[in-house]
């Protein structure tokens, strides 16, 4: 029988190559994101929002501690951009501070959260038996909460700082983390590289934490992107019920809870539109990354 090769690069046009190169599953995934155009867009969004917030106050100085009744409520004019709140501060450098509390406060809640979810639901969903009921029980308990209402009594309980905050947030939402990479571990835990690992006799938290948690390193990013994304929303809604941050610091939503107490006695846009727009486009943006890095980590599970 004739000895038949077939190049490389035959190979690859008629769909033969090996499918576990990482370097093309990688690349495949970035092409998928990529052809996402609302995600690039949320990318170059997020970059700006960072540099705006973290960067824009060395270049445009204010003071966001002490109070200036002089301008009070004064216009948008060369001297205040965006004009000044009730209590003379500047609204665009106060747009700044705020969204370094809210984005600070988003993914750290957001880094936490995914943290304790992860390693708690890949130990259920490993272990099995009456201990995954025991711990999954306590998850389903954890998801029948009411979550705003649990924030409302914590934030009112406790001095409302950004790390009370960050800890109230994290604690709420872990329980999500942990149910979705509970349902991941128990399609990995029947792999072969899984199984090899039990039969040499080693550890099982070697397992989880060498095999299981990096083969389900996608839904971890996608979830932890949504998660900032709430934890934002979520900071919002609780300042913008008074119970955000206390003064001088601030965050998106208290600025737009003091801004309607004079949108309606005067036109005072400067107070309600930039906070508002802010929340509202930086949640999209991460929302719109995080669907977008599901599809591509979906098509590189495929070929795994």
């Amino acid at each position: 029988m004739a000895d038949v090769t077939i190049s490389s690069a035959r190979a690859t046009e008629l769909g033969l190559a090996p499918a576990g190169k990482p370097r093309g599953m990688i690349r495949r995934a970035w092409e998928v994101f990529a052809e996402n155009k609302l995600a690039l867009a949320g990318v170059g969004f997020v970059i700006f929002i960072f540099l705006f917030c973290f960067l824009g106050p060395v270049f445009y100085h204010t003071n966001q501690v002490n109070t200036d009744l002089e301008t009070y409520l004064c216009h948008p004019s060369g001297s205040h951009l965006l004009g000044c709140d009730d209590l003379g501060y500047d609204e665009l450098g106060r747009l700044m501070i705020g969204g370094q509390t809210s984005l600070e406060v988003g993914l750290a809640a957001a880094l936490i959260s995914v943290l304790i979810g992860t390693l708690y639901g890949a130990i259920s969903g490993f272990v099995g038996g009456a201990v995954d009921a025991v711990m999954m029980r306590i998850v389903d308990a954890g998801l029948s909460i009411p979550g705003l209402m649990v924030i409302i009594i914590l934030s009112v309980i406790f001095h409302p700082t950004p790390l009370v905050i960050i800890l109230i947030i994290a604690f709420l939402y872990w329980f999500g983390v942990a149910r979705l990479v509970r349902g991941e571990t128990l399609t990995l835990r029947t792999r072969e590289y899984v199984q090899a690992v039990r039969v040499i006799g080693g550890r099982p938290m070697r397992s989880v934490l060498r095999h299981i948690i990096p083969n389900a390193i996608g839904t971890i990013i996608v979830q932890g992107t949504f998660a900032v994304a709430d934890s934002i929303l979520t900071l919002s809604g609780v300042g913008f019920l008074g119970l955000g941050v206390a003064p001088p610091a601030t965050d998106w939503g208290s600025m737009l809870s003091g801004g309607l107490n004079y949108i309606q006695g005067g036109n005072y846009w400067w107070l309600i539109y930039p906070p508002g727009v802010a929340i509202i486009l930086t949640c999209i943006a991460f929302n719109f990354i995080g669907d977008a890095l599901r599809d591509a980590f979906e098509t590189r599970l495929q070929r795994r």
